[in-house]
């Protein structure tokens, strides 16, 4: 008996008939989303309008953050509430755009964790500007080329990033937002293997975020200091003897391979980035708000300057300190607390630290990040 000929028609496999019914109610519910987002669009637009004819910022990160911790709250699942915040920030995003597109900088080039932090706090509804420095990030926030800016401020390995807090000393921007990233490092190269490789490009940070594993896995390669993860990676996309230390993100973007992955000592590594802008944040009952203090070089000055927060039961949860650089041994204080500026605990203890300290400056009120 002959072979049958071979049409050359797809076959149904055997179960394909009992998942048609299924697959026309996802795509009648597709149907039903692609006509609510567009609603919603439309409504955001109409906002955007108000928004532009009052004078009022198109951006509002407490309203936002809101409408995220809404989402989660309402979630029955099975999707999780990390996915399901993803896809609205996304949402959230688009419909933004509509209002008015928005810039922001941060310190790059494309592929930097900077980068990451960006787009997880403003989505892809946003022009990216990317800066060769931490401190062209704020010049361009401050000048206003830039909408908003995304700077690191500190990291849960290697501590502040000093040139932030220096620079938060004398900018007129506010914090109006924080996101924390998770920092995972891989070593790469082009050929995803060693062979050949002298030399290994990284960040300082990245270096010792990775400095055990780096002296017990590769201890021969030279180590090269540059600007950024991103720029590590470009190097090593450009040197056939040149390894990068560098996120998936910068791997992706230069067309690298992965030779061992999440290499970075301490495997809850994180870094701490602040959204600096012009507006001021309304409270959302999660807030967080950051202060400069300083007083005079005296016995007890410390004791005595955050003495109102404990009389006012308001919580502290960062306290940093650097030089003031006047040559008298005197400190500039980099203070978060619980809660927002405007709320009566806080106020009442922020008016007396105003009294009290030689320095005060409230850096501005937030959403309180994860």
């Amino acid at each position: 008996m002959g072979k049958k000929a071979d049409s050359g028609a797809p076959t149904e496999a055997p179960n394909d008939g009992a998942l048609a019914p299924l697959r026309e109610k996802i795509d009648a519910i597709d149907r039903q989303l692609i006509e609510l987002l567009n609603l919603r669009a439309g409504l955001a637009a109409e906002v955007g309008r108000h928004k532009s004819r009052h004078g009022l910022p198109v951006y509002r990160p407490e309203r936002e953050v809101g409408v995220l911790r809404a989402v989660t709250a309402l979630n029955p699942g099975p999707l999780n509430a990390a996915t399901l915040e993803a896809i609205f920030r996304e949402i959230i995003s688009a419909c933004r755009a509509l209002e008015q597109p928005l810039s922001v900088a941060f310190l790059g080039p494309a592929g930097t964790f900077s980068e990451l932090a960006a787009l997880r706090q403003f989505g892809n509804g946003v022009r990216m500007d990317p800066c060769a420095s931490i401190d062209d990030v704020f010049q361009a926030a401050e000048s206003a080329r830039s909408d908003y800016a995304v700077v690191p401020v500190e990291n849960s390995t290697e501590g502040a990033v000093s040139r932030t807090l220096d620079l938060l000393l004398s900018t007129g921007l506010r914090i109006i937002s924080e996101v924390s990233v998770p920092v995972q490092h891989h070593l790469l190269t082009l050929s995803g293997t060693l062979e050949g490789i002298a030399r290994v490009f990284a960040h300082p940070q990245a270096l010792a975020q990775c400095h055990n594993w780096l002296n017990q896995s590769v201890p021969a390669l030279q180590r090269v200091q540059v600007a950024s993860n991103a720029e590590a990676a470009r190097q090593a996309s450009l040197d056939p003897a040149g390894a990068a230390v560098a996120g998936e993100n910068a791997a992706l973007l230069y067309g690298l391979t992965a030779v061992a992955r999440q290499i970075q000592d301490d495997p809850q590594n994180r870094t701490r980035f602040l959204v600096l802008g012009p507006q001021q944040c309304a409270p959302t009952g999660q807030d967080k708000t950051s202060l400069i203090l300083s007083v005079h070089n005296r016995a007890g000055a410390v004791h005595h300057m955050l003495a109102p927060l404990a009389q006012h039961g308001v919580s502290m949860t960062r306290f940093e300190s650097r030089p003031a650089r006047t040559g008298g041994w005197e400190y500039y204080f980099y203070v978060d607390v619980e809660g927002h500026e405007t709320d009566p605990p806080v106020a009442a203890a922020l008016a007396e630290l105003q009294l009290t300290c030689a320095f005060f400056r409230c850096l501005g009120s937030y959403p309180r990040g994860a």
